[in-house]
């Protein structure tokens, strides 16, 4: 009756190991696709390990980053039977929560983004999780721009503006978008973008002409990060040989007009009696007109 006792419980507590690892098995597949999380560069983010609760405490927890499909580095964890060694690097930067089972890393770097993963150990199992997948990003700063008109050379109407925008500081590699222009009319003449050895961040560069024949406000993004809009191929206001020249001509005109407004006064006081009358010769008038 003894034997039969104990086999009535051995065959029940192995069943429910069997339904335990089916379980785990279904919800914590290595194979599962990544679980994708994002942080901007300097920040805080938390890789999570997503599994269900296990019949057993979990005694150990390693996150690892997968450098390559064969190699992997450990970034963090615990162990409750000793102490676990981090690298100095990720010592300082990360700290994992036994509780929740997950990691915070402060200071997210370019080099932290890639593929995680987390392999928990209880008494009964050790599986890996699903992956987590960390992409980084940093914000462009404020493009600046520059630009250069001329009229065309060939005599046709409207202007040539040579157009350069420029950002740095930012990731992954963009590139430039201009708002405002006629993209048939854009011709690119220099496109350049480098990556800091240090930062792993990026600058931008692009230089264009664009061809116009009506005043247009232009400006210039990467990424979010959007230029003050400049005006280019405005009317421009009068030279100063112009405005000279038309000075000159309103002299003119006004002094003929002065000279015929002294002709018509000569001649309407001309009959002898209007002279005689006015004490005002005739000969004087043609004086003063000749003085004029």
């Amino acid at each position: 009756m003894g034997l039969m006792l104990l086999f009535s419980y051995a065959l029940r507590y192995s069943l429910t190991l069997v339904m335990t690892l089916v379980l785990v098995t279904a919800s914590t597949d290595g194979s599962s696709p990544p679980t994708n999380i994002t942080a901007v560069l300097g920040d805080t983010t938390t890789f999570r390990c997503h599994i269900q609760k296990l019949g057993s405490p979990v005694i150990r927890l390693y996150i690892q980053k997968v450098i390559k499909d064969s190699q992997e580095i450990f970034i963090n964890g615990f162990d409750s039977s000793r102490k676990l060694d981090v690298a100095p690097e990720y010592q300082k930067r990360t700290k994992v929560n036994r509780t929740d089972l997950s990691m915070e890393m402060t200071n997210v770097s370019i080099s932290d983004e890639g593929l995680y993963k987390c392999i928990v150990f209880s008494d009964t199992m050790d599986k890996e999780m699903p992956k987590i997948h960390l992409k980084v990003t940093a914000n462009y700063r404020v493009p600046t721009m520059d630009r250069k008109c001329s009229k065309h050379g060939d005599g046709a109407a409207g202007k040539s503006c040579q157009l350069s925008c420029s950002s740095v500081g930012g990731y992954p590699q963009s590139a430039v978008k201009w708002e405002g222009l006629n993209l048939s009319l854009i011709n690119v003449i220099h496109n350049e973008s480098y990556e800091d050895l240090y930062s792993k961040t990026w600058t931008i560069n692009q230089t264009i002409m664009y061809n116009c024949d009506q005043p247009t406000n232009v400006s210039c993004a990467v990424e979010g990060a959007v230029s003050p809009a400049v005006s280019i191929c405005e009317k421009e206001p009068f030279s100063i040989e112009v405005i000279t020249a038309i000075v000159v001509v309103l002299v003119i005109v006004l002094l003929i007009i002065l000279v015929l407004v002294l002709m018509k006064f000569c001649r309407g006081r001309s009959s002898r009696d209007q002279n005689e009358e006015a004490g005002f010769p005739l000969n004087a008038c043609h004086l003063q007109l000749k003085v004029v």
